[in-house]
């Protein structure tokens, strides 16, 4: 190539260096101001009909291959909703918040909670009795611990919250289900960010006794790194039994696991 020509190819790549550069502290930038904030329309459909004692609802992990199932739920005092601290008003869905977010948002959030729970199921229970009703589960466990601390203060939840398009409790609450509820609902979104804090930490956790998978990065997720680390090393005592994904058969050795269930 003559000289002309490595200049030309010079300038372009620098030039698609520079676009590239530009174009990704774009992205950034609108991530930031342009992520859209969350109202209480949804809430507030209720408080029209005179119900102000609502609890948000969420879980975390439904879809990894590993690790449990983790719900929580949340109750802010309707004074609080009106009111709502300046300190949470980014608050948003917890897969739209960055991992230092949201840790600093499960400290608001149980900071200025009247009430919140947690309800954890194992991967044990999981395969035992399938992973929609581990997370029935769980969100019953979450509701039960936060209306428990309620109940101290003769408070009595009047309407739970739930993302998404399915619950059945043995609670005596009325509920609503509320489709991508963490991206619309305050009190979901808290729910969600609990939730998944909590689980994050139980998968670190596990990462230090299963360090081959990367639990710490991949939160159990079938990502290609975790699925490299299943191909190489089998699946851990974490990994669930009953989930049996057609493609990962006999690559990565799941047909093993499902005989012993």
């Amino acid at each position: 190539m003559d000289s002309e020509g490595s200049v030309a190819v010079t300038f372009r790549s620098r030039s698609e260096n520079r676009d590239r550069l530009v174009n990704s502290h774009r992205d950034l930038k609108v991530t930031a101001t342009t992520r859209k904030p969350l109202s209480w329309k949804t809430e507030r459909a209720h408080w029209k009909r005179g119900i102000f004692s609502i609890m948000g609802v969420d879980e975390a992990g439904r879809g990894p291959l590993a690790g449990p199932v983790v719900a929580a739920a949340v109750y802010f005092d309707y004074n609080t909703c009106k009111n709502f601290p300046k300190s949470l008003r980014d608050l948003n869905d917890s897969k739209q918040l960055k991992e230092e977010e949201r840790e600093r948002f499960y400290t608001l959030i149980v900071k200025h909670a009247r009430s919140w729970g947690v309800g954890i199921v194992s991967r044990e229970a999981i395969d035992r009795i399938n992973i929609l009703q581990a997370t029935m589960q769980a969100m019953t466990l979450a509701v039960e611990q936060a209306a428990q601390k309620l109940a101290v203060e003769e408070i009595v939840p009047e309407l739970l919250l739930v993302d998404g398009n399915y619950f059945r409790t043995s609670l005596p609450y009325e509920y609503r289900t509320v489709v991508d509820g963490d991206a619309k609902s305050p009190l979901i979104a808290a729910a969600s960010v609990i939730a998944k804090v909590t689980r994050d930490r139980i998968m670190y956790k596990l990462h230090e006794l299963y360090p081959q998978y990367n639990f710490a990065s991949n939160k159990g997720y079938s990502v290609p790194e975790h699925l490299r680390a299943l191909k190489e090393h089998g699946p851990c005592p974490e990994h669930r039994r009953s989930f049996r994904p057609e493609r990962f058969q006999g690559e990565l050795g799941f047909e093993l696991l499902t005989k012993e269930g």
